[in-house]
């Protein structure tokens, strides 16, 4: 089973999000959410449609050229997060589409599709979550974010999938990685990331985690 379900069994048990309203038009969508589906109608008169706000199209021959660049430099900077994401991204079009079938094939992974709930401190009931009680995936992941000085927030968003549900398996995938690194017990250090990586390799199969799980021992070996 995908760490994506795992963690969606689990939240069922510890309640992590505050509940997201309904939304209907353009009700609930940010400022700049709001332009881009306004701003739909100019973008297919330009031949540039996006599926999704900042969305940005590319065709194979751009998508393999990004690949490659940012492999290149996430081997040689694995805390460069944005090629990280850009390598995700480019080389995910296998995986991707199995990851979200797998979903598709489970109710609690049906119920996140439909629903699409996003992790980010303004959907954390943070005050509850610090009163849970000690081992618990709310508390521990809570104490995680604060003992590490991160956050759900700088997860980036999807630029470069040409399938919005997809867009949101892989921006899924992002914010569910801190609570990998809580489940296994693993800091944010290389070991704790190469750790997770192999996990990660494993469970979902994208390529961008096999390199990294392979290829991030090197830059233990260095130092």
């Amino acid at each position: 089973m995908v760490p994506l379900l795992l963690l969606r069994r689990a939240a069922a048990r510890v309640p992590l999000l505050r509940p997201r309203s309904g939304s209907s038009g353009n009700a609930g969508l940010s400022r700049s959410e709001a332009r881009a589906r306004q701003g739909h109608g100019q973008e297919e008169e330009e031949g540039c449609y996006r599926l999704y706000p900042g969305h940005i199209p590319t065709s194979p021959l751009q998508k393999a050229l990004l690949a490659a660049g940012s492999a290149v430099m996430a081997l040689y900077d694995p805390y460069r997060h944005d090629m990280v994401a850009v390598l995700g991204e480019t080389t995910g079009c296998l995986a991707l589409p199995n990851l979200r079938d797998k979903m598709k094939h489970h109710p609690e992974g049906y119920r996140i599709l439909q629903e699409r709930p996003r992790i980010r401190l303004s959907t954390l009931d943070v005050s509850r979550l610090r009163g849970l009680p000690d081992g618990s995936l709310g508390r521990e992941y809570i104490r995680f974010l604060e003992d590490n000085k991160v956050s759900p927030d700088t997860r980036m968003p999807p630029k470069f999938v040409d399938d919005e549900e997809l867009a949101y398996v892989i921006q899924r995938y992002r914010e569910v990685h801190d609570m990998m690194h809580t489940l296994l017990g693993m800091p944010t250090n290389m070991l704790g990331e190469v750790v997770v990586k192999w996990f990660e390799a494993v469970q979902t199969g994208l390529p961008m985690c096999v390199l990294g799980a392979a290829f991030g021992p090197v830059h233990l070996s260095a130092r």
